[in-house]
């Protein structure tokens, strides 16, 4: 019986609609995520990813810990950073969050 109901609404009901206008909101949903999320995420990525290739002994920066230092060596991916005077800490050169502004900060 519960058969025969879908099938009578199938035949005499409203005609079916094409599969690709209803699908249309979901493709669009999918643009719009795309727009909104993924493109400024990878033009960010891809900005920072500049950054740290342009990196050099001397640049004052911050770490994504939050700690202000200044380049001592760089290797392929671990950068010596010297954050007081006589303290020098290793680091993962993707830990760094940027470049630091503001006025340099005295070593002595």
């Amino acid at each position: 019986m519960i058969s025969s109901l879908f099938h009578a609404q199938g035949a005499g009901g409203a005609p079916q609609q094409n599969f690709l206008i209803s699908m249309a909101p979901f493709f669009l949903i999918i643009v719009v995520f795309y727009f909104l999320l993924i493109a400024p995420m990878r033009k960010k990525q891809k900005k920072l990813q500049e950054m740290l290739n342009q990196l050099k002994a001397g640049d004052r920066v911050i770490t994504t810990g939050g700690m202000y230092g200044t380049i001592v060596v760089m290797a392929d991916d671990v950068v010596q950073l010297k954050i007081a005077s006589n303290v020098k800490i290793d680091i993962a050169k993707s830990g760094i969050a940027g470049l630091a502004t503001g006025p340099a900060q005295s070593d002595s």
